[in-house]
């Protein structure tokens, strides 16, 4: 199947200005080791964008691989330095990314998107986006990468899972590199209202709240050590943690339950 490419130059005319610095590549590895490498290398590097036609060793949460056909997702990573945030925020970082998804998708692609607790973007309860957001330089001023893998043009024979979805099987014809353009512009903006707040996290608790579907759910967490926790998701705390029942869930694995399971 012919699949058009991204457009750079469009992207890079588009290119909002909070960010530097835009590089489109055939193929990669993972874009957001790239640019990880590059932190590393050059402490000026900031606000930098790489998005890959094809990532080849794609990554998730918990080092869980995935990969797709050529030119069906947007695989994009971004760097962003967060000079005097306070560590124990930095964990809002992908939870705003969720938020800019979301909004980006219902947006430019017109399709209805929500957040599942922490930062996976579900359309009817299957995932259409996937967030990573890994630490690059912890001190003195941190700098993060944070990728977003979404589902563009994925068929339905090229799903990784029965429980995925894509912008095209959701009914969208917007083109990748609108979506790319959207999905920019919204994490830039949020990102620059939070480093304005002061890395303040209220105004993002209530964003995400507004759009998350795991709060009010009855939900599965599997915690680390094997224990599973059920209950209702009733909040997120100032942490970003959820809440369900009378316990904070700060990582594991999230699923959505019918009411009577």
């Amino acid at each position: 199947m012919q699949r058009t490419p991204l457009d750079t130059e469009r992207l890079r005319r588009e290119l909002v200005p909070f960010f530097t610095r835009l590089e489109v590549v055939e193929a990669t590895g993972s874009t957001n080791a790239d640019l990880i490498a590059r932190a590393v290398a050059d402490p000026e590097a900031d606000r930098q964008v790489l998005l890959a036609e094809l990532q080849q060793s794609g990554r998730g949460r918990h080092a869980r691989a995935w990969s797709s056909p050529p030119r069906t997702q947007i695989s994009v990573s971004m760097l962003v330095r967060l000079g005097g945030v306070n560590p124990e925020v930095l964990g809002w970082l992908p939870l705003l990314t969720g938020i800019a998804v979301v909004d980006a998708v219902r947006a430019a692609a017109a399709v209805p998107a929500e957040l599942k607790w922490p930062n996976d973007v579900l359309v009817g309860g299957r995932k259409l986006a996937g967030i990573l957001a890994e630490v690059a330089v912890a001190a003195p001023d941190p700098a993060v990468v944070v990728g977003v893998g979404l589902n563009a043009e994925l068929t339905a024979a090229e799903l990784p899972v029965p429980h995925a979805t894509s912008l095209v099987l959701e009914g969208s014809t917007v083109d990748r590199s609108t979506m790319a353009a959207a999905l920019l512009a919204a994490f830039a903006d949020r990102f620059t209202a939070w480093r304005d707040a002061g890395w303040a996290t209220e105004e993002l608790a209530a964003a995400y709240r507004e759009r998350c579907g795991t709060i009010g759910a009855r939900v599965r967490a599997e915690l680390p050590g094997g224990r599973a926790l059920v209950g209702i998701a009733t909040d997120i705390d100032a942490a970003g943690r959820l809440l369900v029942g009378s316990e904070a869930v700060s990582a594991g694995d999230v699923t959505h339950l019918r009411p009577d399971s």
